[in-house]
């Protein structure tokens, strides 16, 4: 899954395919096709920040920043959209435009949010976030286990969603790393992953260019592509299904190296 942000502030490539109208668009698309050819099979946009301390937008300004990437991708490229948003309008205006994906930090918590999700017929990711917004998510996070607590909380969330209609099979799973969490509670989750796995539904993980592997490695958000790959590489070995990357071919190439050990094959492409 590549990265697409169209906004002004996200942490890494924030202002980067944000100009408004069609430059936005276009730049939007030459940058999903540069992943598509790397090798991405999923799209995730999104036209709100999400960064620690991010403040929301309004419903008509989210629309206007990802409604034009889509219809632009859409139209030109064989691949799965993905929508990062919480917003149910944005499920709904998108869906009817050929997203394939609803993918949601939020974990379907909005008013509203969950009837518009299920009315989409769409697939689900639903994430765990400690603390109500992405602007307090980080407020001196504390688990008793962080493991146990963000299973507990995933549980709740899919059977929400299946008492409003969403079937199981149409459910992803994420952690939410860097989501209301320090770096001990990221590097104990990320090392303890396979216990997910005891929900029974696929999972996926983003960790690329994340705060942890700067506390980790100390360094600077261009300078992480070798931290993010090596979380990749751990969380395909524990059974992550999808990684949620900016580095899309050199994540590509780590995680076939890692398939083809696991495998004792050569590795596919994905």
């Amino acid at each position: 899954m590549g990265i697409l942000n169209v906004t002004p502030d996200s942490f890494s490539d924030g202002g980067s395919y944000y100009r408004g109208g069609c430059l936005a668009a276009e730049q939007a698309l030459q940058r999903a096709a540069e992943m598509v050819d790397e090798g991405a099979t999923i799209v995730d946009i999104g036209g709100e920040s999400t960064r620690p301390g991010a403040a929301p937008v309004s419903v008509q300004e989210e629309l206007d920043r990802v409604l034009p990437a889509v219809e632009r991708i859409r139209a030109e490229l064989d691949v799965v959209i993905s929508i990062d948003s919480s917003t149910p309008e944005v499920f709904t205006e998108t869906a009817t435009i050929g997203a394939g994906m609803l993918n949601d930090v939020r974990a379907l918590t909005r008013e509203g949010a969950l009837e518009a999700a299920a009315a989409t017929g769409l697939p689900v990711c639903l994430m765990h976030m400690q603390g109500n917004t992405p602007a307090d998510m980080q407020w001196a996070p504390h688990y008793d286990d962080v493991v146990q607590e963000v299973a507990d909380f995933l549980t709740r969330r899919v059977q929400a969603c299946e008492r409003a209609g969403i079937p199981r099979e149409r459910l992803i799973l994420d952690p939410g790393f860097g989501f209301g969490k320090t770096l001990e509670h990221n590097l104990r989750l990320l090392n303890r992953l396979e216990a997910l796995h005891a929900l029974a539904l696929p999972l996926l993980v983003g960790t690329s260019r994340k705060t942890m592997i700067g506390q980790a490695l100390d360094r600077p958000v261009d300078q992480r592509q070798a931290g993010s790959l090596a979380t990749a590489v751990i969380a395909v070995s524990k059974g992550a299904h999808i990684m949620r990357v900016h580095d899309v071919a050199a994540t590509v190439d780590a995680v076939r190296m890692t398939e083809a050990v696991l495998r004792e094959s050569k590795g596919e492409q994905p």
